[in-house]
């Protein structure tokens, strides 16, 4: 199987857009690329320290061509709860609320402060790899 091993977020304001996931999901996230430098502005998003999961990058979304608004993945957290109301507490909103998945667990899908949307799980009845 091939298997996801990065993600994006595009953010209209990049600080705006760290400190939401700094202070909701814990993630550490540092500048990679600097645009003066002959790159982009590109920052790498840190989701673990070791263990399962992936990484990702953040940037400032383009100003002409397309927008996206999406990055589809869904955040294993621990407690649903804590996570929806941090989420609500950093300027995110909740777009659907907690929901069971039989089975599987707790899920409810959030946006950030820039748009995007993504989803939220607390598992129950599987364990991640």
């Amino acid at each position: 199987m091939n298997r996801v091993v990065h993600f994006e977020i595009q953010a209209d304001d990049v600080d705006r857009a760290k400190n939401f996931y700094q202070n909701v999901l814990g993630w550490k996230i540092e500048q990679m690329m600097i645009k003066a430098e002959g790159g982009l502005d590109y920052w790498g998003v840190t989701t673990a320290e070791s263990g399962h999961g992936i990484n990702g990058g953040l940037y400032q979304r383009p100003a002409d061509g397309e927008k996206f608004y999406l990055y589809d993945c869904t955040v294993e957290v621990p407690d649903l709860d804590q996570a929806v109301a941090a989420v609500k507490a950093n300027g995110g909103a909740i777009i659907k609320e907690r929901m069971e998945i039989p089975g599987v667990g707790f899920f409810a899908v959030a946006k950030d402060t820039e748009g995007n949307r993504f989803g939220l799980m607390q598992a129950t009845g599987w364990e991640s790899k």
